[in-house]
């Protein structure tokens, strides 16, 4: 099957690039995104293939044109920063999160597994390490988030017990540890109210408070369970976004 973003038009290409950036927080809110002249001359086009590339962003609420200035990035809070595009800005920044984002480990354990962790780890893992953490941004907490990882590679891989953040990304950590290297990852989204714990992690006051939740499973390349994250988003604090082609 042929790769999508190879048969797309070259101006969803270029839309499609400068939206990851975007989602990345490569591209922050208010930074003046590439004008038509520079991606024309960058990706090799016409003009008028650059602008529809701008006019697609504009469409999708990412960015907004200032007569006279140029186009910029819309302050939104909706955008979620996706695993997906956090692993892509750790591939080519060697950082996971945004410069406007940084995490806070709160807990770092040995616990016994939730039943519903060592199922979604594939069974027969009894005990997990446990590594909470909150993100915060500019204005606040944006989410909260526990990864479960096998106890059985507490030896291999101690920083794992540490409240201190693993820069380069927990997979790249237990990649250059252990040799287990992520292949896929799954996520299952949900909503459902928040528990007091999250409430308060997410500063969000008295409630009940409606949350998103994505349970995130990543597999190693013998499509083995490796990690199991559950992240919990604040209200008016996420999007969902797909795209796939609808013609026959």
């Amino acid at each position: 099957m042929p790769d999508l973003q190879r048969v797309l038009p070259k101006y969803l290409q270029i839309a499609n690039h400068l939206r990851d950036q975007i989602l990345r927080g490569d591209l922050r809110p208010g930074a003046e995104v590439p004008s038509e002249r520079t991606l024309a001359v960058d990706w090799k086009v016409s003009r008028p293939t650059a602008t529809k590339a701008l006019e697609a962003l504009r469409v999708q609420g990412l960015i907004e044109s200032r007569q006279g200035s140029g186009s910029y990035v819309v302050d939104q809070m909706g955008v979620h920063r996706r695993a997906r595009e956090r692993y892509g800005r750790g591939r080519e920044t060697g950082a996971i999160y945004p410069p406007n984002e940084w995490a806070r480990i709160v807990a770092a354990e040995i616990v016994a597994a939730p039943e519903h962790v060592e199922a979604a780890l594939g069974g027969d893992v009894p005990r997990v390490i446990r590594r909470h953490r909150i993100t915060h941004g500019d204005d606040g907490p944006v989410e909260v988030s526990t990864s479960w990882i096998s106890a059985a590679l507490a030896d291999v891989a101690p920083r794992l017990l540490q409240t201190e953040r693993i820069r380069e990304g927990t997979l790249a950590y237990l990649a250059s540890v252990t040799g287990l290297r992520a292949r896929l990852a799954r996520d299952r989204v949900t909503a459902r109210l928040a528990t007091d714990t999250e409430a308060a992690d997410l500063e969000l006051g008295p409630g009940p408070h409606a949350v998103l939740v994505v349970r995130h499973v990543v597999c190693t390349e013998a499509n083995q369970p490796l990690e199991f994250v559950e992240a919990v988003y604040p209200p008016e604090s996420w999007t969902f976004e797909q795209e796939y082609p609808v013609t026959s």
